[in-house]
């Protein structure tokens, strides 16, 4: 995960190159931090601290505001990691990915699967996103190029018969995990709430034990609009963790503390990338890391 937020980290080691604290590299860092999207309380509390630390220097005195910084951000996303942890306690886990279109629900489903196919286990894909035509084409590609097995229909099928099917073929071959990436709507909450509750409804009625996880794919790069989009998930299904995706190549890598400090929900993994293996169990050391690591410009 080393290098994603090189052009923040090198904005960020740019303005305190010489170590040295003042008016002006405290509002350019305020500024950086408002820019990639931190949130409005991790901005005031980093800048607080240091400001409050600059004051306690005697003359002279170099202080390390990356840092101060640095350990902000981490307190700030206390609580908010939560491996998957694998082999599972019972058999088919069902994670159903949620989100809006164009968030990386697919790509999220298969790099999850291969996570998983890494490890060991056993993965059925289950294609419920029968609403966009190119839906399909795009997980049977994946299930393809990663030789995963897939359950889908036609376009306009009915997604809770998708998920059924799926069900009754993961318990039949012994599969281990089960991910249902369903369609990325949210027209309204009540139909996003209609559509969500009948595949929860079908599933159980099928397996009255079996627990299903709820997780929420968000695109990283839109930065405040993805926290409202989580609210909005988050008012009307219960959502149990988040993937966050398209943190490669953004300056706007702070979002991820915003989500979470407007939300308090565990966050699984982070995207990075379009390859398989772009694809991190989220690690709050490892991502400050990839924050604050020097780059040569």
């Amino acid at each position: 995960m080393i290098g994603v937020f090189k052009k923040f980290a090198n904005n960020l080691n740019s303005i305190f190159k010489s170590k040295t604290l003042d008016a002006e590299s405290i509002e350019e860092l305020e500024s950086l931090l408002y820019t990639a999207d931190f949130g409005t309380e991790t901005v005031e509390k980093i800048i607080e601290a240091i400001e409050k630390n600059l004051k306690k220097q005697t003359k002279g005195d170099n202080t390390d505001p990356l840092k101060l910084a640095e350990t902000i951000i981490q307190e700030q996303l206390n609580g908010s990691e939560k491996s998957l942890a694998f082999p599972f306690e019972k058999k088919p886990k069902v994670i159903m990915l949620i989100g809006v279109n164009g968030a990386g629900k697919t790509t999220s489903s298969a790099k999850l699967a291969h996570s998983i196919q890494k490890q060991g286990g056993s993965v059925l894909l289950s294609a419920c996103d029968t609403f966009r035509a190119a839906a399909n084409e795009q997980i049977k590609s994946w299930s393809e190029r990663l030789n995963l097995e897939l359950i889908s229909s036609h376009h306009g099928a009915d997604s809770a018969a998708v998920a059924y099917d799926s069900l009754l073929a993961a318990k039949k071959r012994a599969h281990d995990l089960l991910i249902i990436d369903t369609a990325g709507r949210l027209h309204t909450k009540k139909n996003l709430m209609n559509e969500l509750e009948k595949l929860d409804r079908v599933l159980k009625k099928q397996d009255e034990s079996v627990s299903i996880e709820n997780w929420l794919v968000i695109d990283g790069s839109l930065g405040s609009n993805s926290i409202d989009q989580a609210k909005a998930f988050n008012e009307v299904i219960p959502i149990h963790g988040l993937i966050i995706t398209k943190l490669d190549g953004t300056s706007r890598g702070g979002s991820l503390v915003g989500i979470y400090q407007a939300l308090k929900i565990p966050i699984y993994f982070i995207g990075t990338g379009e390859q398989p293996d772009d694809f991190y169990p989220f690690n709050i050391a490892k991502y400050t890391k990839a924050l604050f690591e020097k780059f040569e410009s």
